[in-house]
């Protein structure tokens, strides 16, 4: 589905299915240098068992149009204008990474529009390494082959690689290869950049009040575990699950994904 927003395209994958506001809406965020993709079986099977759906290409990355916005309350005021543009009142906001940055963010700037959040993959501070910020500003290949080996626990994470020809690591590094030749304007850097100066996660955090989920993996080494403390404690009434993988969650173990945030999202 393409709304417009801020004058230009803004795609949302809707799941397979019609959107329809008067269902409960789950709003999807993806991490840096991804797509809405990045959700396929969890936004399906929301879309397919009660629920609407926007899984977001945020600006300049996939379909959506524009430059990729250099700050995290930038695409937190966006994803707003994307439900106003929807005719959303009211949504559960789920984020990946730098995603869960902005659902927090968001949830912020307009508690009473957040019904759920949840958070996966994440961490606050979310500060990115001088050498990994750098690289994605002067080579951007061998930053997408780093983040991936990272955020990858093995080349074949069972059961989402059951046979040969899958490969959740080699699927990760095209669509990101894929969002460089869609937009060259250093989206990588943009994003990182993004994380890297957040510097309003822990009010964001002490004002949240809405039911709030944490999904972590368990050998996560772009947001490690330990990493999460601040996070968890400031929102205390928040429950967190921890699953197999590492930092790409929703490709090492999507069931164990999907079947966190929909248990969650019917709380």
């Amino acid at each position: 589905m393409l709304l417009t927003v801020q004058g230009v395209d803004a795609y949302c994958y809707t799941g397979g299915k019609p959107f329809n506001a008067a269902l409960p809406t789950v709003v999807f965020i993806h991490g840096a240098q991804n797509d809405h993709s990045v959700w396929i079986l969890q936004t399906r099977y929301f879309a397919h068992h009660g629920y609407s759906v926007l899984a977001v290409d945020l600006p300049g990355h996939g379909r959506s149009k524009g430059a990729a916005k250099g700050s995290v309350p930038e695409l937190a005021d966006w994803l707003l204008q994307v439900l106003d543009a929807a005719g959303v009142r009211k949504a559960a906001l789920f984020g990946h990474s730098m995603g869960s940055l902005i659902a927090l963010e968001a949830s912020h700037k307009a508690p009473e529009r957040v019904t759920h959040l949840g958070m996966i993959g994440s961490t606050y501070p979310m500060k990115v390494s001088d050498a990994l910020l750098e690289t994605s500003r002067t080579d951007e290949q061998s930053a997408i082959d780093m983040v991936n080996i990272w955020s990858h626990s093995t080349i074949a994470q069972k059961p989402s690689c059951p046979g040969p020809g899958f490969n959740t690591l080699g699927g990760s590094r095209r669509l990101m290869q894929r969002i460089s030749q869609i937009n060259p304007q250093q989206v990588f850097y943009t994003d990182f950049s993004a994380c890297n100066a957040y510097a309003n996660g822990e009010a964001a955090a002490q004002a949240v009040r809405c039911p709030t989920l944490f999904l972590f993996g368990a050998r996560d080494m772009m947001t490690p575990p330990k990493s999460t403390k601040l996070l968890t404690s400031t929102i205390s009434h928040g429950k967190v699950v921890t699953v197999d993988s590492g930092h790409s969650l929703m490709s090492e173990q999507p069931d164990a994904v999907l079947d966190a945030l929909f248990s969650f999202a019917g709380s």
